[in-house]
């Protein structure tokens, strides 16, 4: 359980990195200039990013193995820019979150969340628990 909180703190933090790089990505919270409703609207789009990315995003990944081996891994590119659409369009749903601009600024938004999740991963592996090699 406190690994899954780690994670969705790290996602929520790796979105608010990515969305102060990337031009095309915004978030939009309940009441626009109230910090705590930032936050929790920060967090709750991470707590979101998970379950999308473990439960979607592993099916995906499972049934479009044989084009991940085709494509040498690139394809990822491309199904992680979905899921990043797929986010922004079930939090728009549920009246709060992410903002994307199109396709390519999904990717590219993708591209550079992963980038940080590896890096705050790095510095909260201890906290959530993880084993050192």
């Amino acid at each position: 359980m406190r690994r899954f909180v780690v994670s969705a703190v790290g996602n929520a933090v790796a979105l608010w990195l990515t969305t102060l790089i990337v031009a095309g990505i915004g978030v939009t919270s309940y009441e626009v200039g109230d910090v705590t409703a930032t936050v929790l609207t920060y967090l709750l789009l991470g707590l979101l990013f998970g379950i999308v990315n473990g439960v979607i995003g592993t099916a995906i990944r499972i049934v479009a193995f044989p084009l991940y081996i085709l494509t040498l891994g690139l394809i990822s590119l491309v199904v992680n820019g979905l899921l990043f659409l797929l986010v922004g369009l079930i939090s728009d749903l549920l009246g709060f979150g992410l903002k994307v601009d199109g396709f390519w600024w999904g990717v590219l938004a993708a591209l550079v969340m992963a980038i940080f999740n590896w890096i705050i991963g790095l510095v909260l592996r201890p906290l959530a628990g993880g084993r050192r090699r």
